[in-house]
């Protein structure tokens, strides 16, 4: 099998029903059957074949940083001294311990090898984060900050 293509076969209604429950994860059974064109019980079943493939992951609760007072999002693009997996992997378990950070990636293409999206009350606490955080990790030789102005879309995974 190619690695490319997915593990789980998909037709048109388990297309429909991913689509659905990445725009609303919180949609009754019965609404998610009538939206797609198939009766309750079949549908149920298929989203729990959708879950038992590991296709649908999770579900969880979108929640306004705003609300919470963190007005700061930020991406920081990390350069490290060495590129082995030990020095990654212990890196990634000191970010592991940060709550501010809402996404790490291993990159290439980039003079960085790591992109972070941190998320903070204001620039006291990115402040606070960086210098007292980050830049003392072992290993880590340079980091660049862009502040993100606003998010202008979140897409789901496209399906096709």
């Amino acid at each position: 099998m190619n690695s490319a293509e997915p593990a789980f076969s998909l037709d048109r209604y388990d297309r429909k029903i991913l689509e659905v429950l990445q725009r609303d994860g919180r949609i009754s059974n019965q609404e998610l059957a009538d939206r797609i064109g198939l009766s309750p019980s079949p549908c149920l079943r298929r989203v729990r074949a959708l879950e038992e493939s590991g296709l649908i992951s999770g579900y969880r609760a979108e929640v306004s940083a705003k609300q919470l007072g963190l007005k700061l999002m930020a991406l920081l693009y990390i350069s490290m001294d060495a590129h082995t997996p030990e020095r990654f992997a212990q890196f990634e378990k000191k970010l592991a311990d940060l709550p501010q950070i809402v996404e790490a990636l291993l990159v290439t293409g980039q003079e960085a090898d790591y992109q972070l999206k941190v998320t903070v009350r204001d620039m006291d606490d990115y402040h606070d984060l960086l210098l007292n955080h980050i830049t003392r990790i072992e290993g880590v030789t340079g980091v660049q900050s862009s502040f993100v102005l606003r998010k202008v879309f979140d897409n789901p995974l496209p399906l096709e």
